[in-house]
């Protein structure tokens, strides 16, 4: 329960960094979100064996940590909680494919180890910048951002409700967690038959609690629209921020960068 609590403060903490104010932070949602999306797309589009082609791509993501000053250790300490489920989604890979693909002098890499680091790197890729990305605007913005690109409005405000969710479900559960261990009296518990009771009570609580919100909400007036206090304008530093970085990701995609370098320094050598 003390990993869930720190994981909620952490998105606590994300959400706090976005209320920064370098030139990122000050841009509209809108374009922040629309070079992401070109980025994880361009990502995503390499086959399982693309490696060294994914290398470039880490420019964007270490630009963006640097130019709006979000600790770096906390994105990574965040992308490390991620490498337990990725690696049991690519854990296999090198047991079923196992034809060699690189021959490194007497070392043989078989297809199954360069696509599960290949799943690794696109992994930490995208994730990484997703944080970024509510980082520096926070997720309220970024869901208003999709519905004024287009997303169905009743989308935008489950997403948003959805996020909130999670934060009800951890006080709920936290609370729960303390009532039991109260009633162990310096036990490790009651038992696995308590866990069974403790779910159904916690699934109550919180659907009460957010209808207790719901409830709060209507009466200040929501009408299923969003609405903020700062209005940001798409401006010439938005479209100048959407040319040069979709530009530059778009041409990393369609040439293979490690491998022009590497013939450019192969021409130049001979």
């Amino acid at each position: 329960m003390a990993s869930l609590h720190s994981a909620v403060l952490d998105l606590r903490r994300l959400e706090l960094m976005a209320n920064g104010d370098s030139t990122i932070h000050r841009l509209d949602a809108r374009a922040k979100v629309l070079v992401t999306l070109v980025f994880i797309i361009c990502v995503v589009s390499y086959t399982r064996y693309e490696l060294a082609a994914l290398f470039p791509f880490f420019i964007f993501p270490v630009v963006m940590v640097s130019l709006t000053g979000i600790p770096p250790l906390f994105i990574i300490g965040k992308l490390a909680l991620l490498c337990p489920f990725v690696l049991a989604m690519g854990l296999f890979n090198p047991v079923f494919d196992r034809e060699i693909l690189v021959q490194l002098g007497t070392l043989g890499i078989s297809g199954g180890w360069i696509s599960f680091a290949s799943i690794l790197t696109r992994s930490i890729l995208t994730v990484g910048t997703a944080f970024i990305l509510v980082g520096t605007t926070g997720f309220t913005a970024v869901c208003r951002a999709l519905e004024r690109l287009g997303m169905p409005q009743v989308f935008a405000v489950q997403l948003l409700f959805l996020y909130r969710y999670i934060f009800v479900l951890t006080e709920e559960s936290g609370r729960a967690s303390r009532a039991r261990e109260l009633r162990s009296c310096g036990k490790k518990g009651l038992g696995i038959r308590s866990f069974g009771s403790m779910t159904g009570h916690l699934l109550l609580r919180t659907w009460q609690r957010a209808e207790r919100v719901h409830m709060a909400m209507l009466a200040r007036g929501f009408s299923g629209e969003f609405r903020t206090h700062h209005v940001s304008r798409f401006g010439w530093a938005e479209i100048t921020f959407i040319t040069v970085w979709s530009g530059l990701l778009i041409f990393m995609r369609i040439f293979n960068i490690p491998h022009l370098l590497g013939a450019l320094l192969a021409g130049s050598i001979s």
